[in-house]
């Protein structure tokens, strides 16, 4: 335990404000850009596709670095990586404000992960190491309050901000919570003493951060570059999978890995590992898809967007409270199963989305989704560290970390591709039929037109291309509840835990 938390600082509350406002800070980022994405891509003109690159840089940069974390506060301290993480995090804000084109505005966003990865483990660890063990509870549950107030005040806020404003803004508003984050920081946090300099494994870190780049970028660009029929999306991904195959003959070989082959070697962790991927993508593609079906689909302002998408966060916030009362009484495999159950039932109910219906369908689906996801995340992650040796827990925390921010972004750039691609099919296949000797194309179904009429083609295609679009995102719910359904017979793979153990408190970002 710390000195500070031995003599009772009275600096504590100044420091968990201080540590409050870079865990809101970062938890919005997470949700506040995903409605003014419309906006962003007809300001950067940019396609569909590449407009999802503005979420999948930050994830796919924040994952990554994640895993460095405890080694750069190790090396250099607590508090310098603290400050260095939220002055980059808030100067990287500003320039993804100002960015005139898609490539500086992805370049920022990953300069924006890249900074942001260390704020949430340390926002935990300096909170642990401030408060003795009887106030620790309390503590992180404050901590988790304002980890959860992010993404239900995102929608709304960044919808408010686009429509008010600019979409700029939703980058802006970090400036004032970075800034007195920083000056919190500066003053009250003591310098934690340097841990001894335990040797990282640059080489593994730099094969493991080109596979995933490389994946990344193959996801990102395949629609674009018709996925194998172009020459770099065939160099993309030859270089992830040597990169990868590199990475794992130097996991196994090696002293002190990157990733401990212990970790690999403990059933819980791996299938909760890969159950997190999983939920990775259920969550963050959907958060994805939303905005601009809502708004370019249903014609929704951005602030109405943001609205009936927050209702969600209402429900995983009500979840994690219930969850706190629940996981010490029943089997936590249970609670992940009911919450899958809830997540799968909003899915299903997504696929019965259609573009004469009201604003109620959006809201019920999200809360039920929003709940059965609050009811995953801390039983999962107790799962993941019930028979994990303690030795390990510190690297598994940063690994399992990873893998739910790679199943984000690489939904995200799955679930985008396949509606670009659906929609291109399904528009060829309605084309088909409108033509006039269609009994469907006529009175009393569908109003007079003539194809020698340019206007009306145009009006016409138009509307086939919105009905296609309709029916390629109804595809992606689908697919979404398919995967939540074979997701469930994972849980067989997982022992439950005895009791729950503290420590997995430390990896619910």
């Amino acid at each position: 335990m710390s000195d500070t938390a031995q003599t009772g600082d009275p600096n504590r509350a100044l420091i968990t404000g201080s540590i409050m406002l870079a865990t809101v800070m970062n938890s919005l980022d997470s949700t506040i850009a995903n409605v003014a994405l419309p906006h962003i891509q007809g300001s950067v003109s940019a396609s569909a596709d590449q407009i999802t690159w503005v979420l999948t840089s930050y994830i796919v940069a924040a994952a990554i670095m994640t895993p460095m974390t405890g080694w750069l506060a190790g090396r250099f301290g607590r508090k310098q990586v603290f400050l260095v993480s939220i002055a980059g995090f808030t100067v990287a804000s500003a320039l993804c404000g100002a960015a005139q084109s898609l490539e500086q505005i992805v370049g920022f966003r990953l300069l924006q992960g890249l900074f942001g990865a260390a704020l949430v483990p340390l926002s935990q660890a300096v909170l642990m190491d401030i408060y003795p063990p009887e106030e620790q509870g309390p503590a992180m549950a404050i901590w988790g309050m304002g980890a959860i107030l992010g993404p239900i005040i995102g929608p709304a806020l960044g919808g408010w901000l686009t429509d008010n404003f600019s979409w700029r803004w939703v980058f802006y508003i970090n400036l004032p919570f970075g800034l007195l984050a920083f000056l919190g920081v500066f003053t009250f946090i003591r310098e934690h003493r340097l841990e001894s300099r335990i040797p990282f494994d640059f080489l593994g870190f730099a094969m493991f951060s080109i596979a995933i780049g490389g994946f990344q970028l193959f996801l990102d660009r395949g629609a674009d570059k018709a996925w194998f029929e172009s020459t770099e999306i065939w160099i993309e991904a030859c270089i992830s999978a040597v990169a990868l195959a590199l990475f794992a003959f130097h996991t196994i070989t090696a002293d002190r890995p990157f990733i401990p082959v212990a970790l690999m070697r403990n059933g819980n962790f791996v299938s909760a590992t890969l159950f997190g991927f999983v939920i990775g993508v259920l969550l963050f593609s959907t958060l994805a898809l939303l905005p601009p079906f809502l708004e370019t689909l249903m014609g929704y302002p951005v602030v109405t967007t943001g609205l009936v998408t927050a209702p969600r966060g209402v429900g995983s916030l009500v979840a994690m409270f219930l969850v706190g009362r629940l996981i010490n009484r029943i089997d936590v495999r249970l609670i992940i199963l009911t919450g899958l159950t809830l997540s799968a039932i909003a899915f299903w109910g997504m696929t019965k989305f259609s573009l004469g219906m009201g604003s109620g369908e959006i809201i019920w689906t999200g809360v039920i989704q929003g709940f059965g996801i609050g009811l995953i995340f801390v039983p999962l992650t107790t799962l993941a560290f019930a028979t994990l040796n303690p030795s390990l827990r510190s690297d598994g925390a940063g690994v399992f970390t990873l893998m739910r921010n790679l199943g984000s972004s690489a939904g995200i750039s799955i679930m985008q591709a396949l509606h670009t691609n659906n929609t291109e099919l399904m528009h060829s296949a309605l084309v088909e039929h409108v033509r006039p000797d269609n009994p469907v194309a006529r009175a009393p179904f569908a109003a007079p037109f003539t194809l020698a009429d340019p206007m009306t083609v145009a009006t016409l295609d138009g509307e086939i291309n919105r009905q296609a679009s309709m029916v390629a995102y109804i595809d992606d719910f689908y697919l979404l509840f398919l995967l939540a359904i074979l997701l469930m017979p994972s849980l067989l793979l997982m022992r439950s835990p005895r009791r729950v153990e503290s420590d997995a408190a430390l990896v619910l970002d």
